[in-house]
């Protein structure tokens, strides 16, 4: 069988820890950072891990290959 296709925007957004958790930044970190409070800008700069199951399946579909 053919090798799947990485989704790139996913595989950047995304990686897996050590241990096999799947973690990213948080939105909203980008820009407009003027409006926004100095604790949630504090709080944006720690990486998140995602628990939802649905979540890492369908990031699993998309990016198969990400360490």
């Amino acid at each position: 069988m053919p090798k799947i296709k990485t989704h790139k925007a996913t595989a950047k957004r995304f990686r897996r820890t050590g241990t096999g958790k799947l973690v990213c930044r948080h939105q909203g970190r980008g820009h407009l950072r003027r409006n926004k409070s100095p604790r949630t800008l504090i709080k944006y700069r720690v990486t998140k891990v995602i628990q939802e199951s649905a979540a890492e399946k369908h990031v699993a579909q998309l990016a198969p290959y990400i360490d």
